[in-house]
């Protein structure tokens, strides 16, 4: 892709957000979200490739629903209270097809059926993208009109996304689609404690960004996008090898890797909230998802591939991709465990 129009797409990637994030209006949040999915659209469609094109059309259609809905509900609560406000939205019709509208967007269960097809359609760095940044504007919207919404559904989304997305990658084969219901379940973390301590919200979405980020730029190093590849990265990387297993554990969210620090403390926070049949199924699902985290690890550090070349070359062959983002990013997703004091103490 040409660099000026590449450079053009990433600025309206980051002006939508940032509209969305500083817009107390709906239109003005609205615009930042039609501009976010719009610049999007060509980095996801750049390869030209059947599956690609698929991709990028299911989440047009899907964004551009979503986009709509959110529109015709923020009319609705501006005919009711006279004001297009989000911190006044008084109408409950209005208030639950924003909330839909916006799972929808994320990617939460049961709307997350479009998720695990559009990732697998793309390939990895726009992916990571469509992962990680599309996330930040409509958790914002979320994040700010959180009160207004009903706790019984919020809580209901919650334990549907981290059921859901538990359960979908235990069956997959296709890296991508794996990381997809990763992203479902870890949707579901963030909207449980929503209602009830926003700052861990953030702090969710904070250390879920730094472990995807991890994941998808592992598997990009090492050309890998299926469970099976990732049996032959032992002979060519083995010290990323390591480091790889580490991250998916983090993902799964097991001691001491970062991944534990938003987990333990959403649980804390729903065992004071007097929820603890919320928090034991929320620890029995982040297990189903452990599974498939597992398996990943088992793939590519106890498995030996049958048609792996007993030669040295692999060991030897340089690559001309830039690690330096991977390196910062998986010390974070590593290593963040023993500063949760800090970080709560930062963000309430």
């Amino acid at each position: 892709m040409n660099p000026y129009v590449l450079t053009t797409l990433l600025s309206s990637l980051g002006l939508g957000t940032t509209l969305t994030f500083a817009s107390s209006h709906w239109l003005l949040a609205w615009m930042g979200l039609e501009i976010n999915t719009l610049a999007i659209i060509p980095l996801m469609a750049q390869h030209h490739h059947p599956r690609a094109v698929e991709a990028t059309t299911k989440y047009f259609l899907i964004q551009a629903t979503a986009a709509a809905v959110i529109l015709f509900a923020g009319t609705a609560n501006a005919w009711a209270t006279g004001e297009w406000n989000m911190t006044n939205m008084s109408d409950p019709i209005a208030t639950t097809m924003i909330l839909a509208a916006l799972s929808l967007k994320v990617g939460l269960a049961p709307m997350h059926f479009w998720m695990p097809e559009v990732l697998q359609g793309l390939d990895l760095l726009t992916g990571l993208v469509l992962s990680t940044w599309q996330k930040l504007a409509p958790f914002a919207l979320i994040i700010q009109t959180s009160q207004a919404f009903d706790p019984l559904l919020l809580t209901t989304l919650g334990l549907t996304s981290t059921l859901v997305g538990g359960w979908g990658g235990l069956n997959q084969t296709q890296l991508r689609k794996v990381l997809a219901y990763s992203s479902i379940a870890h949707m579901g973390w963030m909207v449980i404690v929503l209602q009830y301590a926003p700052h861990l919200t953030f702090l969710a979405l904070l250390m879920y960004i730094l472990m995807t980020s991890a994941a998808f730029l592992t598997l990009k190093l090492s050309y890998a996008t299926k469970i099976g590849t990732l049996a032959t990265t032992w002979s060519k990387a083995p010290l990323l090898t390591a480091t790889t297993a580490l991250v998916f554990l983090s993902l799964g969210g097991l001691p001491p890797l970062t991944g534990f620090m938003p987990k333990w403390l959403i649980l804390q926070e729903l065992a004071k909230q007097g929820l603890p049949f919320t928090a034991t199924i929320m620890a029995l699902a982040a297990l189903i998802s452990l599974y498939f985290y597992l398996r990943l690890c088992y793939s590519m550090t106890l498995t030996i591939s049958p048609n792996t070349a007993a030669s040295t070359t692999p060991w030897r062959t340089q690559t001309t991709q830039v690690s330096a983002p991977l390196a910062l990013f998986t010390v974070m997703a590593l290593s963040l465990l023993p500063i949760t004091p800090a970080m709560t103490a930062l963000l309430i």
